[in-house]
């Protein structure tokens, strides 16, 4: 088996980590891994892959290695979310599956610090430390018993729409802070504790909403799913976090709600174009906090990722995990 691996700046010698040591890795072993350039079509001669691993491939590397890669069975996307695989047409025998939970800690740690840096308005203090500015008023809008709410996670009501790994790593942080959390997700029922709605409890959810966190993926049913009628649903003092995708959010919508006051902030790690065009709306829009897709940053303990993933795949392929319905 021909497996082909990104050339990271992280380490991926999975091999070592198998249960024979590597052994089938040897010379004259039955497998072979071979490294290839990840923003680079496949060289020719490894076109008989049966297995590609990605990491940040541009989209067009991708639909090249599904026309030119004939003998390929298993693609293992190393990203959280597979939406970039899935479209790079790969035929329908070729198992796709995702990096769901490499990215768990970072992608939680990074949704925590925009959560409070829109809750604390840390822009406009930094807006303010660049113009020499002694941003009092903050001070004052805190004190005032109108916004009592609206500066502090404690007793704030949080909906972490898409309740999956990382929101079962997120929650417990913001329930520690004192806010209240509900998850929606494609079934109602309770995760670990935490109440959890279905679909048709959403519109009712999001009226009581001070906190929207986004984790949704980018699928066709979620394409701009968040539009202007749910974002009117929401009080105008709730805020709005999306470390999910891009494509998953009306940007216009939400811009809109944001410059008439109809939603009081947000903050975005992921957009719908990105990088994020010079002259996209979206970077002066007013209370809009913007980090270029950063949340994952690399995958963290992929080799020993990588190496249950085939220990699986070599006793049943049907046993691995994440794997992608088609």
């Amino acid at each position: 088996m021909k497996i082909l691996v990104p050339d990271v700046p992280f380490d991926l010698d999975f091999p070592a980590l198998l249960p024979d040591g590597g052994a089938s890795f040897a010379p004259g072993g039955t497998n072979t891994v071979v490294a290839y350039a990840m923003n680079e079509p496949v060289p020719e001669e490894h076109t008989d892959a049966e297995m590609l691993v990605t990491w940040s491939s541009p989209p067009k590397i991708l639909a090249d290695a599904a026309r030119r890669l004939p003998r390929l069975r298993w693609v293992q996307t190393l990203s959280a979310g597979p939406d970039v695989a899935l479209r790079a047409g790969f035929g329908p025998d070729v198992v796709i599956s995702s990096g769901q939970s490499l990215h768990d800690d970072t992608v939680t740690e990074h949704t925590l610090a925009l959560v409070l840096a829109t809750v604390r308005r840390i822009d406009v203090s930094i807006a303010a430390q660049r113009e020499h500015h002694w941003a009092k008023e903050i001070a004052f809008a805190q004190a005032d018993p109108v916004t009592g709410r609206e500066y502090t996670l404690d007793g704030a009501r949080v909906t972490i729409w898409g309740f999956g790994s990382i929101a079962l790593r997120l929650a417990p942080l913001l329930t520690a802070l004192g806010a209240r959390v509900t998850g929606v997700a494609s079934r109602a029922g309770e995760r670990s504790g935490y109440p959890v709605v279905g679909p048709d409890g959403l519109d009712a959810l999001l009226a009581e909403t001070d906190l929207l966190i986004s984790l949704l993926p980018a699928i066709p049913a979620t394409r701009h799913i968040l539009d202007a009628r749910l974002l009117g649903l929401l009080p105008p003092s709730a805020r709005f976090v999306n470390v999910g995708r891009g494509a998953t959010v009306d940007e216009g919508a939400l811009a809109d709600a944001l410059r008439s006051g109809r939603l009081a902030g947000a903050a975005l790690d992921v957009m719908e174009t990105e990088p994020l065009p010079e002259d996209s709306p979206l970077w002066d829009v007013p209370n809009l906090i913007l980090t270029p897709h950063v949340a994952g940053g690399r995958p963290r303990r992929a080799a020993e990722f990588l190496a249950a993933q085939l220990t699986s795949w070599r006793e049943d392929p049907e046993s691995i995990r994440n794997k992608v319905p088609r």
